[in-house]
């Protein structure tokens, strides 16, 4: 039985507040295209869609003139390293076990590599279905963030991938962590 549910998550305050700022419409596409990911690749549905679900929770607004800057933020990103730190700290107020949060964290941290100055980094299988979950979804320049979501949908939408996630995790053995 797992100890925090996506619904824990979404409907979480400090959850809310930046996934409604990184895009909810994203967080929660992206989470599907995680759980698809996950048999995909043998990986743990529970920590792929948390992780999927939070992984822009560190998004900074980088603005210029009152409008979206892609190139500032393109420059500037750091978002995932705030974003595992500030996952990190939810999951574990949540009642998420710490290695399950650290491996959350983790791929939140790795689902992309624009913060680093050469852009290679090795990933876990978990860390990559994050990113392709990721990038299955993106948008020439960051629109994806924009696309707009009604929150009651995105906890219908949530509820039911509980529900997948759930049924899989009964149907199939997987390791503890991804």
């Amino acid at each position: 039985m797992r100890q925090v549910t996506l619904l824990d998550i979404l409907t979480h305050p400090i959850a809310k507040k930046y996934l409604t700022r990184s895009g909810m419409a994203h967080a929660v596409s992206v989470a599907y295209h995680a759980f698809r990911l996950s048999v995909r690749y043998n990986v743990n549905p529970d920590l792929a869609t948390k992780a999927a679900l939070l992984h822009d929770i560190g998004h900074y607004e980088w603005y210029t003139d009152g409008e979206w800057d892609y190139e500032k933020y393109k420059q500037n990103d750091i978002h995932a390293i705030k974003g595992a730190e500030r996952a990190h700290k939810l999951l574990i107020r949540l009642g998420e076990a710490p290695k399950a949060a650290k491996e959350i964290a983790l791929a939140i941290l790795f689902h992309t590599d624009s913060y680093l100055p050469e852009g290679i980094i090795y990933q876990r299988p978990l860390q990559k279905v994050v990113r392709l979950a990721d990038e299955a979804d993106e948008e020439p320049g960051g629109k994806h963030h924009y696309r707009q979501m009604d929150y009651d949908l995105a906890i219908k939408k949530i509820q039911d991938l509980d529900q997948k996630v759930d049924q899989l995790l009964l149907s199939k053995q997987f390791k503890q962590l991804g």
